[in-house]
């Protein structure tokens, strides 16, 4: 099963032991204290009432949670998700435990999720976070989307059919200044429908093409996190090193003498976003190396203890930047593009300096701040003069083909580092395997969204970039994810 992970999300990253159990058919929330204010979550999410919601979070969202994502900021994710989404109905109770309950939800306009709520562990248990991912309808369901959007209405049809469904659905987003991006579908590696739409500078009028570099968002990490597993492979460092081991002078030392590169990789580190008032007070022009981000986070406190719970966390991307260049004694910039984008061919890929002219480069056009309406304005003082280890970079949908091949070819691996010791996969001999299981990532930002889906079993690679806010490219990159799953059924 193919599973997506959201760029952004409503709350934050937290898990915790649970109990599993489940229901036929509609969820029977538990009668607890966390049960009910997850049935006020749906009833508010559902009314579509922005003022519902700003009464939720505001009287069911724990303070640390707030303190470190207001309720404006979530305002602008439930906009999002509703957006994507639609109406969302728990189908099933998957597990519940103290301080966390997980749902499987029937997404109006995008088939189905899993979402795990999180709450303080003691009374009152309010919340702390959320976690949504996409996954694959219940056996004997069928996807919410495909009574609800025209487009892919048919059970089953041929791939001539879904292409055409594709281009119905995207010429619709279009018309509705909903999308502007490029959208590859490739099979077995090889492009079988490309379209581009909207401008790559409403300034000048420049249209986006096929091979228009965008803004990937939080994709870039995982190129970090390839990265760090080279390293593991070469033995240059260990999943269980402490992060102090490499960066001895690290400001903090609660997290250098606590935090391992296992935590960075999964976010359960404790180590906070380098987003904030710092970010917003600091001249973007200054950002352009990975030692600049580090003040803007390394020397708060820790958040929360290492590995007691996961929070989404691009302060921890950055520090795993530091040490890709402390261990390989590279730039991480170079070290990336040595030995990530050259041996898969990625030659439209990096991380271009804001002030710098780039040929055939987006420019991102965001709503945020404007309650999703009002006109677009240029992001660029939303963002560093370059990306980092985090997010930022720069690639083409063609380049984002030639990573997918890499990785179904084995030429490229991602370290599985929630599961073994050591990083990667291995096999009963000790050996390590070259089988890849498929890979969904995203990325989002103020004028900036992409998505990248994988799926050796089908072998169908989809990729949606988008020059607009979030779900711009989200939500087509499911929908053509719904379409391509019923070619051949």
């Amino acid at each position: 099963m193919l599973t997506i992970i959201l760029s952004a999300l409503l709350f934050a990253h937290v898990t915790g032991p649970l109990q599993t159990h489940t229901t036929a058919e509609a969820a029977k929330l538990p009668e607890t204290e966390a049960g009910r204010r997850v049935e006020a979550y749906f009833k508010a999410f559902n009314s579509g009432d922005e003022a519902a919601m700003r009464e939720f979070f505001t009287a069911h969202v724990a303070a640390e949670a707030l303190k470190h994502r207001p309720v404006e900021a979530r305002l602008e994710r439930y906009r999002e998700m509703r957006a994507e989404f639609g109406r969302l109905d728990a189908r099933r109770v998957l597990a519940a435990g103290a301080s966390e309950i997980k749902l499987l939800v029937q997404a109006g306009r995008s088939g189905w999720l899993e979402m795990s709520f999180q709450f303080e562990p003691q009374p009152p248990h309010k919340f702390l976070g959320l976690r949504v991912e996409d996954t694959e309808p219940p056996a004997g369901e069928a996807s919410a989307a495909a009574a609800t959007q025209p487009a892919i209405a048919a059970a089953k049809m041929s791939e001539t059919e879904a292409f055409t469904s594709i281009e119905k659905l995207l010429d619709e987003r279009v018309k509705a200044d909903a999308f502007s991006g490029v959208v590859i579908v490739a099979k077995n590696g090889k492009p079988v429908f490309g379209r581009a739409y909207g401008m790559a500078s409403k300034e000048h009028n420049v249209p986006n093409r096929l091979d228009t570099k965008f803004n990937l968002g939080s994709i870039n990490k995982v190129f970090t996190q390839i990265a760090v597993g080279q390293l593991v492979e070469q033995g240059k460092l260990s999943l269980d090193d402490k992060l102090g081991k490499h960066l001895p002078d690290y400001p903090n030392r609660d997290a250098a003498e606590k935090v391992t590169i296992r935590h960075l990789l999964s976010m359960s580190s404790g180590i906070g976003d380098f987003f904030g008032e710092k970010f917003n007070a600091t001249p973007k022009d200054r950002l352009r190396r990975v030692a600049d981000f580090l003040p803007l986070f390394a020397a708060e406190p820790l958040r929360f203890e290492p590995g007691a719970r996961n929070e989404y966390s691009n302060g921890g991307y950055i520090v795993l930047g530091a040490i890709v260049e402390k261990v390989s004694g590279r730039d991480y910039y170079d070290y990336v593009r040595e030995n990530i984008f050259l041996p898969a061919g990625m030659q439209n890929t990096d991380w271009y300096e804001a002030d710098m002219p780039v040929a055939n480069l987006a420019n991102g056009y965001t709503r945020a701040g404007a309650g999703g309406a009002g006109a677009r304005r240029n992001n660029f003082y939303t963002r560093p003069a370059k990306g980092s280890p985090a997010g930022g970079g720069y690639s083409t949908a063609e380049d984002l083909v030639k990573f997918a091949a890499a990785l179904e070819g084995g030429k490229l691996r991602v370290p599985q580092f929630r599961e073994q010791a050591g990083g990667m996969n291995r096999d009963e001999n000790g050996g390590k395997q070259s089988g890849f299981n498929g890979l969904g990532i995203a990325g989002g930002a103020p004028g900036i969204n992409a998505i990248l889906m994988v799926n050796p079993a089908s072998g169908y690679t989809v990729i949606v970039m988008s020059n607009y806010d979030p779900p711009s490219a989200e939500g087509v990159g499911r929908q053509i994810r719904e379409l391509l799953s019923r070619v051949g059924s």
